[in-house]
């Protein structure tokens, strides 16, 4: 092997093989002679022919050795580009039958994996830029094909899966999230299912009612249902029933979500905003136009001219500025530092709301009267509630930057990904770089 065999093969980096001959190629794979020797077109490609310098491997049982039972033809693999060039590996495989179990496959290659055409670090290079770009851009900047770039992102994702120990489930999230309005599916909703304690979905299921969360339960084991500690849920009654009619979770606490809780108390002072100044006349309707974020939004996240604004609305109706003090407390209360402050505040915001003649803040007192109990869990628990919340961002995301996707058990792998492996430590830095790929693969030397 002369000095630029050895530095090609220095450079491919494959244990166990070395290249023999290179060539460059244009698009119709006719040979392109440098120009001077060295002066290449930018639109050539490099071919590598390796060749085995060990013995082969079953791909089977990793058995090394065994008779050889046919030579293959050439074949040919995508490999990384090496600056603007693009690289191709080329290699005629050998068909063993190993006497240790007696199988009759191809040898265990090291640079790509069974059944493939490109290799196993270009297919990783691709997958993770899919995670953070579109399939069709990454198919663009590496001249593949897009279902080649999904193959390649999916298989990544098995592979991390396969190699990963996920955590016990202790203390779950169940949400729903609506499909949008332009899904042609039968079911308008989905429902996640979520670890709490890592903010990784765990299964997701079409529909949102009480037998959509049973048929998650029905996958659990006892010893699983045992190990769970508390139930995080919105104030959707068909979530608590399937929690509570199953009786080895007759343990688990329900919390609900403070989110959800002040959303309904927005709908309350939404709707009396509309009776006040969109219901009365047309000069009352010009004085309360775009003030709807505005009474939504927490006074101490205000800026001084919108508090202004405020005070302005409230001089003008005493029963609206009353509704807003009211939600104001009810938000406080769902900081209380525990359960007896929090019972103390909401009854409270209980005796303020119980009039009849303001039927929104009515509404909002029987909502609150409904779910005591799963909102004074949430002062003796505190469970990190935002991360049920955050899937729905990320699943957004997910969406926007791939324009939607038709296959939603693709977009619910690629989610999992995202929230349970966050580049946060060294540890999931490498991991995720890694994506499972044994490093190095020395079984195929």
């Amino acid at each position: 092997m002369g000095q630029r065999q050895r530095i090609l093969t220095q450079i491919a980096g494959v244990r166990g093989f070395k290249v023999v001959v290179d060539r460059w190629e244009n698009a119709d794979g006719w040979i392109c002679v440098p120009v001077g020797g060295f002066d290449v077109p930018p639109s050539a490609h490099l071919v590598l022919r390796l060749e085995r310098r060990w013995a082969p491997r079953c791909a089977k049982c990793f058995a090394i050795g065994g008779t050889l039972h046919e030579q293959r033809k050439l074949r040919r693999w995508r490999d990384l580009p090496w600056g603007t060039h693009p690289v191709t590996i080329e290699y005629a495989p050998q068909r063993l039958k190993c006497k240790r179990c007696d199988a009759h496959g191809v040898e265990l290659l090291a640079w790509a994996d069974p059944y493939q055409r490109q290799t196993r670090r270009l297919q990783q290079h691709v997958a993770l830029d899919a995670f953070s770009m579109p399939l069709l851009h990454v198919a663009t900047k590496y001249s593949l094909d897009w279902h080649t770039v999904r193959r390649a992102e999916v298989t990544a994702i098995e592979r991390w899966e396969a190699t990963r120990t996920r955590p016990t489930l202790t203390q779950i999230g169940i949400d729903e999230k609506w499909l949008g309005r332009r899904h042609k599916g039968d079911h308008k909703f989905v429902t996640i299912v979520s670890d709490l304690m890592t903010g990784e979905p765990v299964w997701w299921g079409y529909g949102r009612d009480e037998a959509t969360v049973k048929r998650w339960l029905r996958k659990l084991t006892k010893t699983e249902k045992a190990a769970l500690q508390l139930c995080a849920v919105d104030m959707h009654r068909a979530f608590y029933n399937a929690i509570r009619n199953d009786r080895a979770l007759a343990h688990v606490p329900v919390v609900h979500d403070p989110f959800h809780v002040m959303k309904r108390a927005g709908e309350a002072i939404s709707e009396l905003r509309r009776a006040i100044f969109f219901r009365a006349s047309d000069e009352m309707r010009a004085i309360g136009r775009g003030t709807r974020w505005l009474v939504l939004r927490a006074w101490e996240k205000s800026t001084p001219e919108q508090q202004g604004k405020l005070r302005e609305l409230f001089a003008l109706n005493g029963k609206l500025a009353r509704a807003y003090q009211v939600v104001e407390e009810l938000r406080v209360a769902l900081r209380a530092p525990d359960r007896d402050s929090m019972i103390t505040a909401l009854d409270h915001v209980l005796y303020r709301t119980e009039k009849r003649a303001n039927v929104p803040m009515r509404k909002l007192h029987d909502s609150l009267r409904t779910h005591f109990r799963e909102i004074v869990a949430l002062g003796e628990h505190r469970p990190p509630t935002g991360r049920i919340e955050a899937l729905n961002t990320t699943w957004e995301s997910l969406v926007r930057r791939a324009r939607g996707y038709r296959d939603h058990e693709y977009l619910f792998r690629k989610l999992r990904f995202i929230t349970a492996n966050p580049v946060r430590t060294d540890d999931g830095t490498r991991r995720f770089l890694a994506l499972g790929i044994p490093a190095p693969y020395a079984l195929a030397s």
